[in-house]
């Protein structure tokens, strides 16, 4: 990683907390997208219509992180998906009963018809959830953990995929306060 972006990457983590655990891989590439579950970047995203423009992708197994480059020139962004790409390693290992106690104030949410999210990556899900079980319901808890997180933590206060009602978010702000209690955060 050149000298610019390890620059990027400090600066994107001086609001974040204190994350604590084995080292991650973090590298940058041109055009990123999800293709059939696969990540393409460079020549061979720009290549094909097919697949999802995507921001990051995270590698839980390798301990790595692709990041696009295009975030080096938009800091508040870098900042926001990098911390959301560092909560799905905290999610990982949150373990079961916090992440059935972040579910709960989810699922409360959408008992109550909360509209909105706090990123997109969330809201794309719930807005295409067939149930509140099974896979579905599991990537978007865990998307919705994660862009909770980047807004908690990367000090971007407004954003267009800020989406959620303010009492919502108080919850989420208490569980977190809760669930972490200003400690570092497990990745």
């Amino acid at each position: 990683m050149d000298a610019a972006a390890s620059c990027a990457l400090r600066g994107a983590l001086k609001r974040a907390p204190a994350f604590e655990g084995p080292g991650i891989r973090v590298t940058f590439r041109e055009n990123l997208r999800a293709v059939r579950g696969k990540l393409r970047t460079g020549d061979r995203a720009r290549r094909t219509t097919h697949g999802l423009e995507v921001h990051a992708a995270t590698f839980m197994r390798k301990r790595r992180m692709v990041l696009d480059r295009a975030l080096l020139r938009k800091p508040d962004e870098l900042r926001r998906i990098l911390i959301h790409e560092l909560f799905h390693f905290a999610w990982a290992r949150l373990g079961n009963a916090r992440r059935a106690g972040y579910e709960a104030v989810v699922r409360r949410e959408m008992e109550e018809r909360a509209r909105g999210e706090l990123g997109w990556s969330a809201e794309m899900r719930k807005r295409r959830l067939p149930a509140r079980e099974g896979r579905c319901w599991r990537e978007y808890v865990c998307e919705s953990f994660c862009d909770t997180g980047a807004w908690l933590y990367a000090g971007v206060k407004r954003h267009d995929e800020y989406t959620l009602a303010a009492r919502f978010r108080k919850r989420r702000v208490a569980w977190f306060a809760q669930a972490f209690g200003g400690g570092a955060v497990r990745i």
